[in-house]
């Protein structure tokens, strides 16, 4: 059986007001945040449940920085 992941990327606005989390996962597909930091500890807490990749985009649309999240479940 294959895990799910979660992907999610984390890109500063156009309007330079924060950092908008992007997900297929999130109920709306995206988020508002004020710093990375922020966006980056809601992925995590909400996939404690599944592995997760996050991206860190800067301005110009290069990855910055990639954090990997295992599930925090176990398997009996």
């Amino acid at each position: 059986m294959e895990a799910v992941r979660h992907v999610y990327e984390v890109r500063p606005r156009q309007d330079r007001r924060g950092f908008d989390l992007i997900s297929d996962v999130l109920p709306f597909g995206r988020a508002w945040y004020d710093t990375p930091d922020n966006a980056i500890g809601y992925a995590m807490h909400s996939s404690r449940s599944h592995d997760a990749v996050i991206r860190v985009y800067d301005p110009a649309g290069n990855v910055m920085e990639t954090h990997e999240h295992k599930s925090d479940l176990r398997k009996f």
